[in-house]
Order: structure tokens, then C-alpha cells, then sequence
């Protein structure tokens, strides 16, 4: 038998159905062991080696492919085809032992063709990107686990920071800062219509002043030149006509797949990537589990020859030779890119987006359809326009009309980018005015309007994107994991499709930048991920990377948690060695400087209560928490006993042992409980009669805040009722009877029985009638 073992189980059934009964092919779930969860996970004493464990949900998976690997000939594992799969088929080789046996094999897309040629073609483990990988994995959990506390300490629990993460909530912060330190500017817009000899009517907008850039910026400045373009002579000074080309955009990366889902499909960065992914690993249709895209994490734009020539054949069926350029477009991949596989392109071209359609849903077929799109339009001719500029001058002034219309539809037959459609609809007209240079204009109407300068635009998940790729934050498959933990943790809230950051995001922020400049610094952490791609080269040790950055990080770390402490002369009552005062999300605190030996801490001002301490006999100390004050015992942390202030001691012993019994606030409502054996007497209202056992009900307060009637005898009789029940049983049905709200009508507590009983009115006398 010979075995593949893949990440997802769709993809298994993808690849069985390629290669019929003779492979079995089986799937990993993904990563089977990683960094514990709990703790750092990282020996930094002995080189920074990662102590990897097996994931809890996957020890049945492991089970499963132990078994399945002892009765295999031939292993072959075929995790996807990027450092994390490279990382994954690692780890598989390690923990099921496989040594030697188990060959790996990659390819771009789950084709029966793709497949069968990777499976001709097995390598090795390339253990430079296993090595990539790690040293991500690593120094994320480095920082994250070190950052993270400190946050939780300084500002409020549950905050996390990242390496990644912190730097990109600081793009979306510093925009809102910007945003929020905006002044806007006044200025108008004058647009004359005017009209040639030959032409029809077009639109020319003031924007020069003796030679220079112009717009009124008050209505005195507007009014003048209105009056001058209302009363001059408007001379067409220039004509320049030309034609322009636009060249198609590439086929898809990660990145700018992303960004046109989100700005033309409205879907986000996470939805786009789970889409996306089924389309690559293949969906259940009618026609059986069809994969339809490549892989889709990849930043190259590279195209294979054989996909070129079925989109080139495609193109000159669909829409003829005029349409094909001479030779296949080629297209230059970002420094640094990933070039290991293609672009995000469709499987087979023949399966067309309208005969995709059927066999998927909405979003599946949405982005099938962007996807396919791109790819057909990245081989197709440029796109032609007849373009015009006109200058006009009006004494001192200079009108300006833009004018473009297409003159050959080239890759906008098949496909628009979202950025060049927002350039569409800007101010150029879509006509070509037959004007010549000397030609007096006609003025046939001026419209001036009061305008002001807008504050620089909030982030979506599409610019958010955009500007994590050029400023080399993160990498494609991180951006959208990045922007789903700033949402998921309350950093970032959405309005529409505008990412705004929460109170809590500037806190952070400031909070990072004061003591971490460098981490939050976009060029260093650039520069970072360029360091981490190029041990995918080989030359480069990993430790080493993490090595010159984590000592100098924990020295920062050191110092930024110390910040603003200070020796007292205040001696710890438990050891005898000098305080330090720190500062705590609750204000100023003592610290033993002893520390870990002795933990001593205490408020500053301790004041002593009057209240001893019911396990120890010490007087209790006032302190302060995030739900307000109460009482602790002072010699925590051998007597951890706290308790609320506003216990009081009352005269009523206990009928069990006859100790102290203190009032105490429930949830239910007031309580006594005894401070030696905690036997409990309510002190709720008593109100009704328990038709169940004949005992007093209560009238308590749910969590909610709605009163109810329970039982006094619970636990041993758990009676419960909204309405208050008298102890009798209905005539009719037998349920109980219950008081209705006006406090005298009696009615059956069964909503299907009508029986009620309201108190008969005494007649009046005849006199006083």
C-alpha cells in the first residue's frame, strides 16, 4: 500500500478521486503538534529550542496514521506547498516516526495531472523553510508571551500584543490620531459650462492663477473670479490630445485577491482566505469534489506556460485575435516575493464562472468569478483611450477640462481593478470636445460651490492590506489572521467597512511605543521579515537571528516593568528586607525587593478594620480591587481568607453550632451564614404558601433581576413560581392557585385552565346607592 498524507480532508477526497484505489490517501487536520499553550514553550538557555507537544485533539489523528503508516510500502507527505506545509510534513515525520520512509511531494493545484507529475518527481524535506518557519513561530511566541503580561499588568487583564500584531493595530491608531488632528481647509470650485463652434456643451474647472495651482479658498476670492469668468472672454490656449494605454493588472497574489474581495465583494480578509481555500481544496458539487483554483497563499505572480496558453487560447474563441497580445504578458513579481508557485489563477479555463455557477454558492461563485476574471484579463491586450486636455484662460485664470473615452476595450472586456474603477469616477469626462487652440468658448452656465479639504480616510480590510504589503508588515498568509485578532480581542470595531480602533487600541499603542520602540517601528519589523525569509535561502542560522534580538528585548522588557519603582524604607513584616513601590492597574502597591523568595505585597496606606480574620485571627486590612474595596487577610499568602466589607455580625447564633452568624448579600437576595460550619439561613421575604410541601415561600430576585417564589424548605423541596402560590390546588385541573397581580384575585397557575376566583364586592346600602 502506498500512503499520502495531506492537511484537510477535502483535499484527501480531491486527491483519491485523481488517483482511483491506488493510493490511500489520508489527512493530518493541520498542524499535530505545536508550542504548548499554557506556557513559553521555549528553552532560552539552551539555544532557544522550541519544546513542541502533541496537540490534544490530535492524538486520535496520530493514532489513526500510525496504524495506516505500519501497513504502507511507500509514504508520501503532501502538506501544502509553502514553509507551514513544509513545517507540518516535519513535524508529521517526527512524531510518526517515519526516519527515512516518507518522501515529500508538492504541488500548485489539485489536479490529476499536478498530482501524478509530484508524485514522479518526491524530494526531501527542505528543512531550510522547516527552519523558516520555526524561527516565525518562535519569536512570536517570544514576544507574545512577554508582552503580553506586561500589557495585563500596566493597563487591564486579557490584553495580548505580538510582533506583528502591535504594529499593525499602531498603522490603524496613528490614522485615527490623524484623522482626529484634522483641520479642514475652505476652498471652491468654480466650473464653467461652455460650449464650441463644432462642440456640444462640456465642463471646464478653474484650477490656475497666473500660471500657478489655484482654488479660491473664501467666497471674497470666489467672487472675484466668478465675476472675471462671468464677464471675460474664455480662450482655449492649448489642445493635447493623445492616446493612452493602461496594461492589464497580473493574475491575483494573497494580497491583492484580498483587496478586491473586500472592496468588490464586501467580503473580509478571513472570509475571503476560507472561501478561497475550499476553492483550492476542492468543494462538493453535483459533479462530485471538484477543486477549482491553485494554491492560494502566495505573493509571485508568475504564470506557467501551459496556463498562459489556455487562457490565450480562450481569449481568441471568446473574443478575438484583436484581443491577444503577440506574445503572453509577463509580469515582475515584488522583491523578496515568494516565487515557489504561481499566482492565484483558475484550474481549467474551460470550467468558465458561468458554468461554475450552478455547482456553487453565492460566495464561492463570487470569488470563483474574481479569481477566473483576473487571471483571463492578465493575457489580454491593453486598454486604449482617446484622451484631451484643454486649457482655457480667462484673464489671470486658467480653466482645465479633462476628457477620455475608450478607444479599444482590451482587458476591460473581461475585468476592472477596484482602484481603476474609482479613477473612473472622477471628474474626466467621457466625451471628447472638437475645440481648437485660438477658439472662443461660449459660457453657458457657472456654478460655484463651498467645499472643504477631508480628513485622511480610515482603513478598510482592502488599504489595511495594501499597506501592510508595501511596508513589508507580515506576510500574505498572515494579513488576514492579523485583522481577525484585532477584532476578535476589541482592539478594532468596524463602521461599515471602516476599521476603527477601540479606547483600549491607543492605550496599547502608547503603551508599546514608550518602552518597545523598536518592535513597534515599521522599517524594523520589515526588516525582520526579511531576515526570517532569507533562511528560506539556506547560509543563515535561525538561533541566531532570535539570538541578537532576545536579550536586548528582555533587558527593555526588565526595565519597562520596573518603571517607576522605588526603595522605601518600609520593611517587609515578613522577612524584614526593604519595600519597593510599584505601580499596579490599581494604583501604587509594596512589593518585597525580595522577590520570587518572598512574595509579600500591600497597599501603601494599609488601614486595619476592626474585623478579625475567622481562619487566622489576624485584624483584617482594607484593600482595593477592580470591583471596589474589601477585606483581606494581612498575612496572605499563608491566610488567603477575604471577605466583603459590609458583612455585619448579628445577635442570632447559629441553630448547628452556635457561632457567630454575620449578614451577608446574595444573588437571591440577604443571607445569614455562620463564620464557623457556613450552615446559611435566608433572610429573604417570606411570601406565599408552597403548595408542594405547605412551607413559607420566598420572594427572591433571579439573576436577571425578576422577582420569583421558591420553596423555604430547598433543597428539600424545589418548588418555584413567578406568582406568588397560596397552598391551594385548582378545582378543575388540580394545578396550584397562584395570587394575580391586584393581590386578591385567585387564578389557576396552568395557562391552558381559565379558572380564576376574584373576591365577591359587597353590596351598598340602598340609601347610598
Amino acid at each position: 500500500m502506498q500512503l499520502i498524507i495531506v492537511e484537510s480532508p477535502s483535499k484527501a477526497k480531491t486527491i483519491e478521486k485523481y488517483l482511483g484505489g491506488k493510493y490511500k490517501v489520508d489527512a493530518s487536520g493541520g498542524h499535530v503538534r505545536d508550542l504548548p499553550e499554557k506556557r513559553l514553550g521555549v528553552n532560552v538557555a539552551d539555544n532557544y529550542t522550541p519544546n513542541y507537544v502533541i496537540s490534544a485533539d490530535k492524538k486520535a489523528v496520530i493514532k489513526r496514521l500510525k496504524e495506516k503508516v505500519e501497513k504502507a510500502d511507500k509514504i508520501y507527505l503532501a502538506t501544502d506547498p509553502d514553509r507551514e506545509g513544509e513545517a507540518i510534513s516535519w513535524h508529521l515525520k517526527e512524531v510518526l516516526g517515519l526516519d527515512g520512509r516518507a518522501q515529500r511531494i508538492v504541488f500548485n493545484e489539485i489536479s490529476e495531472t499536478a498530482v501524478k507529475e509530484a508524485l514522479k518527481n518526491p524530494r526531501d524535506i527542505n528543512y531550510n523553510l522547516v527552519d523558516s518557519q520555526q524561527a516565525r513561530r518562535v519569536l512570536d511566541r517570544l514576544v507574545g508571551y512577554k508582552i503580553s503580561p506586561f500589557l495585563c499588568k500596566r493597563i487591564q487583564s486579557g490584553l495580548s500584543g505580538g510582533r506583528v500584531q502591535s504594529v499593525a493595530l499602531k498603522i490603524v491608531v496613528d490614522r485615527e490620531r490623524e484623522i482626529r488632528a484634522f483641520v479642514p481647509s475652505e476652498y471652491w470650485n468654480l466650473t464653467a459650462e461652455v460650449k464650441g463652434a463644432k462642440s456640444e456643451v462640456f465642463s471646464a474647472v478653474l484650477e490656475e492663477k497666473r500660471g500657478r495651482k489655484f482654488k479660491p479658498s473664501n467666497q471674497a476670492e470666489a467672487d472675484v473670479a466668478e465675476q472675471i469668468v462671468k464677464n471675460g472672454k474664455i480662450v482655449v490656449k492649448e489642445v493635447k490630445k493623445s492616446v493612452t494605454k493602461a496594461h492589464a493588472f497580473p493574475p491575483f497574489t494573497t494580497s491583492t485577491m484580498q483587496q478586491d474581495a473586500s472592496a468588490k465583494l464586501n467580503m473580509s480578509s478571513s472570509m475571503c482566505m476560507q472561501v478561497a481555500q475550499h476553492l483550492y481544496e476542492g468543494v462538493e458539487t453535483a459533479n462530485g469534489h471538484l477543486a477549482l483554483v491553485t494554491y492560494i497563499r502566495t505573493d509571485s505572480v508568475r504564470v506557467s506556460p501551459v496556463a498562459q496558453s489556455m487562457a490565450r487560447n480562450y481569449i481568441e474563441e471568446k473574443f478575438g485575435k484583436e484581443y491577444l497580445p503577440s506574445k503572453p504578458n509577463v509580469f515582475k513579481s515584488k522583491k523578496n516575493a515568494q516565487d515557489a508557485h504561481e499566482a492565484i489563477r483558475p484550474i481549467d479555463v474551460s470550467l468558465t464562472p458561468e458554468k461554475a455557477k450552478p455547482l456553487l454558492d453565492r460566495n464561492h461563485y463570487n470569488l470563483y468569478k474574481l479569481i477566473y476574471d483576473r487571471f483571463i484579463a492578465s493575457q489580454m491586450k491593453d486598454v486604449e483611450y482617446n484622451s484631451v486636455q484643454i486649457t482655457s484662460e480667462v484673464g489671470d485664470y486658467a480653466l482645465k477640462t479633462y476628457g477620455r473615452t475608450v478607444k479599444f476595450k482590451g482587458y476591460t472586456a473581461v475585468y476592472n481593478d477596484y482602484r481603476a474603477s474609482e479613477e473612473d469616477d472622477s471628474d474626466k469626462i467621457k466625451i471628447i470636445p472638437d475645440v481648437e487652440e485660438g477658439e472662443v468658448l461660449d459660457l453657458t452656465a457657472l456654478t460655484k460651490e463651498q467645499k472643504f479639504t477631508k480628513p485622511p480616510v480610515r482603513y478598510t480590510d482592502a488599504s489595511l492590506i495594501r499597506i501592510m504589503e508595501e511596508k513589508g508588515i507580515g506576510r500574505p498568509s498572515t494579513y488576514a489572521t492579523i485583522i481577525s485578532v484585532l477584532s476578535k480581542r476589541k482592539y478594532t470595531t468596524k463602521d461599515g467597512k471602516n476599521i476603527i480602533p477601540t479606547d483600549i487600541a491607543f492605550a496599547i499603542t502608547d503603551m508599546l511605543t514608550k518602552y518597545f520602540s523598536d518592535i513597534m517601528d515599521i522599517s524594523f519589523t520589515a526588516n525582520m521579515e526579511d531576515r526570517l525569509d532569507d533562511i528560506e535561502n539556506g547560509g543563515q542560522d535561525w538561533r541566531d537571528i532570535i539570538g541578537e534580538f532576545y536579550p536586548s528585548f528582555i533587558e527593555r522588557l526588565s526595565k519597562a516593568s520596573s518603571d517607576g519603582d522605588e526603595v522605601t524604607d518600609i520593611l517587609c513584616d515578613k522577612c524584614g528586607a526593604p519595600m519597593i513601590r510599584k505601580s499596579g492597574r490599581y494604583g501604587k502597591f509594596l512589593a518585597c525587593s525580595k522577590y520570587p523568595e518572598c512574595a509579600n505585597i500591600k497597599s501603601e496606606n494599609e488601614e486595619v478594620s476592626d474585623v478579625k480574620c475567622d481562619k487566622c485571627g489576624a485584624m483584617m486590612i482594607y484593600k482595593t480591587g477592580k470591583f471596589g474595596k474589601f477585606l483581606a487577610c494581612p498575612n496572605y499568602p499563608d491566610c488567603t481568607n477575604v471577605k466583603p466589607i459590609d458583612e455585619k455580625v448579628v445577635e442570632q447564633k447559629c441553630k448547628k453550632c452556635g457561632g457567630l452568624m454575620v449578614l451577608k448579600k446574595g444573588r437571591f437576595g440577604n443571607y445569614l451564614q455562620c463564620v464557623e460550619c457556613k450552615e446559611t439561613l435566608s433572610q429573604t421575604e417570606k411570601a406565599g404558601v408552597c403548595p408542594q410541601c405547605g412551607k413559607p415561600t420566598q420572594k427572591m430576585t433571579s439573576r436577571n433581576g425578576k422577582p420569583f417564589y421558591g420553596c423555604s424548605g430547598y433543597p428539600t423541596c424545589n418548588f418555584m413560581s413567578w406568582d406568588m402560590p397560596n397552598g391551594e390546588h385548582c378545582p378543575i385541573c388540580n394545578s396550584f392557585i397562584v395570587i394575580a397581580k391586584d393581590g386578591k384575585t385567585k387564578k389557576c397557575s396552568n395557562k391552558d385552565c381559565d379558572y380564576t376566583d376574584k373576591p365577591v364586592r359587597k353590596k351598598k346600602d340602598a340609601k347610598n346607592s
